[in-house]
């Protein structure tokens, strides 16, 4: 990972060397104006001019993302090939930028008049504005979301009836992994609207199972809780002192309705679904028993 870090960043530091020394030719051409090489090839003034637009702010705003990054590296003392939401919105709008760039450079290559070009694209950009308005909140709200200390990649979170760690978040959505390696694409928007509980924040996981019990089995939650506690004995390490509770949600015509709650030390994938078959497992067995007897 950090050998692929390293050679990421050469490519990086390549490419800001090749736009220097292209920006640099361009300089010496536009000072020393070959004006016979222009009029004999009046496209080549067009293309040169439109390049330099674009690599002029294109190197300064490279150069400027990478000192932003090492600065918010060092001071934050992260490892080099950290993944972190403010390097992720360094990104994206660099992206943004650089975008705008080559727009403005194909202007300057066709020669088109940018008073004209600013009046007909703030026209197009208040229609698109009005059609495309989801898109343009979610990027917005992604955005947001980037820059926010709240969320970072990697976290454990739980967004309604979703839940998984964030794998990334881009312009549009978010990107969840849940327990079963299933990808959920939620929208920025939908995102940044919910209630979102960041179990990583909190360094603990909270571990929740419902169930329903017939009335005439006659378990009460007291006796469930004791019983499941002797279950969870072997995984001490993994499970808070006191961290399982039985509550009853509902009681019906036939069936209790009741929810075990855990919580756990630490985010731990394989030890979650252990000790949730391990439930599950004794859950049914008393089940049986009843039904055996």
């Amino acid at each position: 990972m950090i050998e692929d870090r390293e050679r990421k960043t050469g490519e990086e530091l390549l490419m800001i060397l090749v736009k220097a020394v292209i920006c640099l030719i361009l300089f010496y051409f536009a000072v020393n104006e070959p004006t016979a090489v222009y009029k004999e090839y009046p496209r080549l003034e067009n293309f040169a001019d439109g390049l330099m637009v674009f690599l002029g702010p294109s190197l300064v705003i490279s150069i400027l993302r990478l000192i932003v990054i090492y600065w918010y590296i060092k001071k934050h003392k992260f490892k080099s090939n950290i993944k972190d939401n403010f390097i992720l919105g360094i990104n994206r709008i660099v992206s943004i930028l650089n975008t705008v760039f080559i727009a403005l450079a194909l202007t300057s290559f066709w020669s088109i008049n940018l008073q004209e070009l600013i009046f007909s694209v703030s026209i197009v950009a208040a229609a698109l504005a009005v059609t495309f308005k989801d898109y343009i909140a979610n990027m917005i709200n992604g955005l947001i979301i980037m820059f926010s200390d709240r969320l970072s990649l990697g976290d454990h979170i739980r967004i309604g009836e979703h839940e998984g760690k964030i794998l990334d978040i881009t312009l549009i959505n978010m990107i969840l992994q849940n327990e079963d390696s299933d990808m959920v694409i939620i929208p920025n928007s939908l995102a940044f609207s919910s209630v979102i509980v960041n179990q990583s924040k909190q360094n603990t996981k909270k571990l929740s199972i419902e169930f329903d019990m017939a009335l005439d089995n006659g378990y009460t939650p007291e006796y469930l809780e004791n019983h499941l506690n002797k279950i969870i004995e072997k995984y001490t390490d993994n499970v808070m002192p006191g961290g399982l509770t039985v509550k009853t949600i509902s009681i019906n015509k036939d069936v209790v309705v009741f929810k075990v709650m855990i919580l756990l030390k630490r985010y731990d994938k394989i030890k979650e679904r252990e000790i949730r078959r391990a439930i599950n497992t004794a859950l049914i067995r008393l089940s049986a028993v009843l039904k055996t007897g």
